[in-house]
Formats: C-alpha cells, sequence, structure tokens
C-alpha cells in the first residue's frame, strides 16, 4: 500500500463509522469519527473519538478532535520519541492539541465546550512498537503473528455503565491512559464504545479471540479498499452487532507485514 505521498509503507488498513440503530430512529446523526494516514518508514498514525450522546455539537467535536490528534502526530513525525517517558510527553501534547482545537471551536461557535464532548484514542504504531493515548472509552488491541489478541487500553469502569470521561473534562489529559507496547505486532484495532460488549470481556477488559480473528485476518488479506470499507460497514450494520448494541459503531483495522 502506499500513502498520500506515494511512498511505499507496510501496514493496510481499513476503517469505517456508522450510526448506531438508536440514532437511525432519533434521526440523530452519527457522533462517531475516525482518521488515519500512512507515513514514511512504515509509521501509522491514527484516532477514533465517540461524541457524547447529551452533546449537541458531538459528531463536530469527536471529527476535529481526530483531525487534530493525527495532524499533530503528522507533523512530528520525523522526530519520533525513543523512551517511554518521551513517548508520554509526546501523546499528552497530541492530546492538549486535540483538546484545544475543540475549545477553539466551542469558542467559534459561541457554544460551551461541553457542547462539543467526545472522547479520543490516538494511536502511533511503527514496526517496533505501538503507542496508544486513551480519553474516555473504547479500546485499543493488538495482534501478534499468531493471531493472539492482546489489550493496548481498556474502557475505565466507572461506577455508572454510561459513565465516561471526555477530552473537555477537568484532568481529563492528566488522568488518560497511556500504552507503549514494544514488540512487533502484526494487527491492530481500535473501536469506539460501541463495540465493547461483543469485542472484549468486561468488566476486565479482555480481548474475545474469536472476535478478532476474523477480523485481523480480513484486514490482512483485503485486497481493494473501497470493497473492503464496504464489507465493514456492512459487519457493522449486521444482525449479529446491532442485536447487541444500539450505539454508532467505529472500527479501524490495520496489519502490518514486514
Amino acid at each position: 500500500m502506499t500513502n498520500d505521498s506515494g511512498q511505499l509503507t507496510n501496514w493496510q488498513v481499513i476503517a469505517a463509522s456508522v450510526m448506531g440503530t438508536s440514532h437511525e430512529k432519533r434521526s440523530q446523526p452519527c457522533q462517531d469519527a475516525h482518521q488515519w494516514r500512512l507515513l514514511p518508514n512504515g509509521v501509522l498514525a491514527a484516532a477514533v473519538a465517540d461524541g457524547a450522546g447529551s452533546a449537541t455539537l458531538a459528531e463536530v467535536g469527536a471529527k476535529i478532535a481526530v483531525e487534530a490528534a493525527v495532524e499533530t502526530i503528522c507533523q512530528q513525525q520525523k522526530m519520533l520519541p525513543q523512551t517511554d517517558d518521551e513517548w508520554y510527553v509526546f501523546l499528552t501534547a497530541t492530546l492538549q492539541v486535540a483538546r484545544a482545537a475543540v475549545e477553539a471551536e466551542a469558542a467559534v461557535r459561541e457554544v460551551a465546550s461541553r457542547d462539543l464532548a467526545c472522547t479520543l484514542i490516538a494511536v502511533v504504531a511503527t514496526p517496533e512498537l505501538i503507542a496508544v493515548a486513551q480519553i474516555g472509552d473504547g479500546a485499543a488491541v493488538a495482534g501478534d503473528s499468531a493471531g493472539n489478541a492482546i489489550a493496548l487500553t481498556i474502557p475505565p469502569c466507572g461506577e455508572y455503565i454510561n459513565e465516561t470521561i471526555f477530552l473537555i473534562s477537568p484532568n481529563a489529559v492528566e488522568t488518560a491512559q497511556f500504552q507503549v507496547h514494544r514488540e512487533k505486532m502484526a494487527h491492530l484495532a481500535v473501536f469506539s464504545d460501541g463495540l465493547q460488549m461483543l469485542a472484549l470481556k468486561i468488566p476486565e477488559g479482555t480481548p474475545h479471540g474469536p472476535f478478532f480473528a476474523p477480523l485481523f485476518r480480513f484486514s490482512r488479506e483485503f485486497k481493494d479498499e473501497v470493497e473492503a470499507k464496504q464489507q465493514l460497514e456492512s459487519f457493522l450494520r449486521s444482525p449479529r452487532v446491532s442485536e447487541r448494541t444500539d450505539d454508532d459503531l467505529t472500527l479501524l483495522l490495520a496489519s502490518f507485514s514486514s
């Protein structure tokens, strides 16, 4: 696969966001968003966000958050961190830029920041490691060459089932999850909370292997990106999924071949 600069990379990526059945019934927009870019030297920058159901401009906040996060990573691609501490600083700055972008949009629209509330998962994946920062629910899961699924982050378990923290929440960046997984991984999945009950064993957050195995295989083997995205969207809208969740759904899949 080549990126938008025409350079060869070793990541194969497919992603989709679809409206949940509850949003369809209420004529609400899809409040999830995703963004990804392939960079030189086998680097993938990706982000997934889930707008708060109670926020009137949630879909705007989610879109701005993922775009700001990926753009920030891309701007620093020539100086990626080496140590875990440097990754913490790098990812913290990425979250702060995304938060500032959402707050700036709220100011332009003359609304409260909470009207653009969303979660955010930002990922940098290289041939050698996967670094993740997460605010709120959803999760990132890696897969090894044998097909084993490994949790990189887990959804925070609050006192109430629908309780979560958002990018604009007080201390959101300071209390974010950070993970640097230093191992060559064959697969990556990043998803919003609509898929949590299918993809993870809750509350421990352990990945459900039978859910990920066919998805990792699909992300490694697809040939046509347009057709693959349609197939992924069809899966997310399928009865297997929609009978278990009525929320908006986002799933980003990436497979690496050396």
